[in-house]
């Protein structure tokens, strides 16, 4: 198993008796109640399991389509996974045929391309969709890969100076503040900050709310983009006078002549999709011959050891191959052949025929 956490979704891919069982470890390392994980949560099995992890790796199943972001992510979750020994070779082959698709993708498609991320959209929500200007004075919360993000798409139109970050961990705002020479100021200032700024923009990973109905109050006019999963605003500020309040859903849906373009790949994508997927299933299917082509290479030794008893002493064999060589060729040959049908039996005795022949094509041309 391996379980992927990202901005807005957890996921737990892997085998068990039951999902439940899953769950119930998800549920293990959280709070609340299991009856309602049980109706919010999505389950997917077999197929539909499959299908969901090359829809998401693929950045098919993504807040912005082709968010190529989580292929980064989906990497982590497997490296952490198989540095504790929780990877089999299912999922191995699996993540992998993923990580092939998503390359593909991103080389003959143009799903991942133009800059199209939830931070560069919220930028280009404040530039198109409000009346502020390169003065107005912006307050980010948050210094992780969103915050730093949307500071990065926010110096395009904004200056530097009218840019301020707080973060949970100060050394974090500091690094950020350096890096693009923005503001910072500790998180104990967050009530005049939130007062002096006149665009807030959330991307916090907090539990609970970190902007509230009482800091805003009577403060004016304010925009508020939150981009936190779950909401960090408090629901009630959205009942605020002059204060307006954008969710990242909302943003996520921001027509975009770059997501148009991107949507128009979505067949070609699925195509690629399609095709490794097939490729996957051969080799699932290849694995359950693995008992009958092991079966069939120790006979062909069997066979291999009575020849070479049962040969004259001076008998010239030198311009053979070697038999391991000849056996691996035919084994060859039979898997190819079970990809199309399933005749065990039949397969069994033409490999022992095809390797009796090859040797004594050998013993003809040997004289």
């Amino acid at each position: 198993m391996f379980v992927m956490s990202t901005c807005n979704r957890t996921e737990i891919y892997g085998f068990a008796k039951d999902a439940s069982l899953l769950m119930e470890l998800l549920y293990s390392q959280a709070s609340g109640d299991f009856e309602l994980l049980l109706q919010m949560a999505y389950i997917k099995n077999g197929m539909d399991a499959i299908n969901h992890l090359y829809n998401v790796g693929c950045g098919l199943d993504s807040q912005i389509l082709g968010d190529y972001e989580i292929v980064s992510q989906l990497k982590q979750a497997v490296n952490f996974s198989r540095d504790n020994k929780f990877m089999c070779s299912f999922l191995e082959r699996l993540v992998s045929s993923v990580f092939q698709s998503s390359k593909k993708i991103k080389t003959y498609t143009k799903l991942s391309s133009g800059s199209v991320s939830v931070s560069f959209s919220a930028a280009r929500y404040i530039k198109e969709k409000t009346n502020f200007n390169d003065k107005s004075r912006i307050l980010v919360l948050g210094a992780g890969k969103i915050g730093r993000n949307t500071c990065k798409n926010l110096l395009g139109n904004f200056e530097p100076e009218n840019i301020t970050v707080i973060n949970r961990s100060i050394d974090k705002a500091i690094s950020l503040s350096e890096e693009l020479r923005i503001k910072y100021v500790d998180r104990e200032l967050l009530g005049s900050q939130l007062d002096a700024s006149d665009i807030i923009i959330v991307a916090t990973n907090s539990i609970e709310p970190v902007v509230l109905h009482s800091n805003l109050v009577n403060k004016g006019k304010k925009i508020i983009i939150d981009l936190s999963m779950p909401s960090n605003v408090e629901s009630s500020v959205n009942d605020l006078p002059n204060i307006k309040v954008i969710h990242v859903d909302q943003i996520s849906k921001l027509k975009d002549e770059n997501l148009k373009k991107r949507a128009a790949e979505i067949p070609k994508a699925k195509k690629i999709i399609n095709l490794q997927i097939q490729e996957f299933m051969q080799w699932l299917e290849m694995r359950k011959q693995i008992p009958v082509l092991k079966s069939i290479k120790s006979k062909l030794k069997e066979i291999n050891q009575f020849i070479i008893l049962n040969n004259e002493p001076n008998q010239n064999v030198s311009v053979k191959e070697p038999p391991e060589k000849r056996i691996q060729e035919v084994i060859n040959g039979i898997a190819a052949k079970m990809l199309e049908s399933d005749h065990k039996g039949c397969h069994y005795i033409e490999a022992i025929n095809r390797f009796i022949m090859a040797d004594a094509r050998a013993e003809f041309y040997s004289k």
